[in-house]
């Protein structure tokens, strides 16, 4: 396609050409040019060719007159790159030292001075002289004056000075002139600090620059949630803040999870009961399920129901399973919790369900069990090894009674036959 067009621009600027040659040569135009006593005639075409090549000439004599004057200026900075790619590379390997000296020369070069100084500062403070690093901002601020103000507030954050780097960009912030790299060092500090309304502040900018990408904002918002609602000091306070929460925040499972946590710690179980339920119906969860277990206190009978009948979707889920056992634990019935953590700890073995069914053994009075029990959460805790000495967990959990439910194209359970 590409051929063709160049075929038809050629025919274009060969029929302007020869339609301009025939207008010219019908009236080629008369110029005079008459100077002490000489005296130059041509035609107009003629006087516009030479006009033209008398310029070019010009162009070329001082380009070859300034070329031996241009020809440190062009090592200089051909140097100067050539230093500025080494240390960014040596700033990645972190040869921390080797990159501040060969930024700090790089620096010398105008056009790359703010870019080698802010990367100078960093190699700096990534080998521990804060100090150094501040210094080196201190001249790159001048280049660069807003990068500079956010990698010394990365910088002072970093030295455990995150109080100082609140300050530096809060009045950008009010302003709301602050860059994503701002936004983030500024929740970072803020969450350092516990300022979490300054935290939370931060989140709808950076959510809308989409700079961090889904999965690195997503992991900065539930830092940020989880800070929020855990300082809540009462009740009242938690409800009105989840209340001034945007919809999508309040749908985050580390939001829900840690909303759940902390209303029950105040005595609000129904609530904290009814968010963890209407999450887990728009998205299954092995967090919130977990969380839907650990919880104390409302209508055990009610939970377990609840629990139960998410296992006849779900009957392979160890979260689950232990969710189910935890509960059955605090009503008191030890055969049923005993049921679910042995085939919890078949599918997925924790030290939470090692722990449960160790509280299990203990209500039903056997104690040799519960210390072998507790034992091996312990071991799992730390990452040893786990010493399986009971026989109802060595040998008697049958792993094939572990349904694997099979549906139809429309959902439908089909029946084993």
């Amino acid at each position: 396609m590409s051929l063709w067009r160049w075929i038809l621009l050629l025919v274009i600027v060969a029929a302007l050409a020869a339609f301009g040659w025939h207008w010219v040569a019908v009236d080629p135009g008369y110029v005079l040019v008459r100077i002490r006593g000489w005296r130059v005639e041509t035609s107009l075409l003629a006087a516009v060719v030479i006009l033209l090549v008398a310029w070019a000439a010009l162009v070329a004599a001082w380009r070859l007159l300034r070329w031996p004057f241009g020809a440190l200026s062009r090592r200089h900075r051909r140097l100067s790159r050539k230093r500025l790619g080494e240390g960014l590379i040596a700033l990645m390997e972190g040869r921390h030292g080797d990159a501040e000296r060969d930024l700090n020369r790089a620096s010398r070069l105008g056009t790359l001075r703010g870019v080698a100084l802010l990367a100078s500062a960093e190699a700096a403070s990534r080998r521990g002289e804060h100090g150094r690093g501040l210094e080196i901002l201190a001249e790159a601020s001048q280049a660069a004056p807003q990068a500079a103000r956010i990698l010394r507030a990365r910088m002072l954050r970093r030295d455990g000075k995150a109080a100082e780097a609140v300050a530096l960009l809060a009045p950008d912030a009010d302003k709301a002139a602050l860059p994503p790299g701002g936004w983030r060092e500024l929740a970072l500090s803020a969450l350092a600090v516990g300022d979490t309304r300054r935290a939370l502040a931060a989140l709808d900018p950076l959510q809308k620059s989409g700079a961090l990408g889904m999965r690195g904002y997503t992991t900065l918002e539930a830092r940020v949630l989880t800070a929020a609602i855990n300082a809540a000091p009462d009740g009242a306070a938690l409800n009105t803040l989840w209340s001034q929460l945007p919809k999508t925040q309040r749908r985050a499972n580390a939001a829900v999870d840690a909303y759940a946590r902390r209303a029950a710690g105040f005595g609000l179980v129904l609530p904290a009961m009814d968010e963890l339920e209407s999450a887990l119906r728009r998205e299954w969860s092995p967090e919130l399920v977990e969380a839907y277990g650990v919880l104390a206190g409302g209508d055990l009978a009610a939970r377990l129901g609840r629990a139960e009948s998410w296992l006849s979707d779900h009957p392979n889920d160890a979260t689950l399973l232990l969710a189910a056992g935890r509960i059955c634990v605090r009503s008191g019935l030890w055969g049923k919790a005993r049921q679910y953590l042995e085939r919890s700890l078949a599918l997925e073995p924790g030290s939470g369900a090692w722990e449960a069914l160790g509280d299990t053994h203990a209500g039903q009075g056997d104690a040799a069990q519960a210390q072998r029990c507790y034992r091996n959460a312990l071991a799992m805790a730390r990452g040893e090894t786990v010493q399986v000495t009971h026989s109802a967990t060595a040998g008697v959990i049958d792993t094939s009674a572990i349904a694997i439910e099979e549906r139809d194209e429309h959902g439908v359970p089909r029946l084993r036959r």
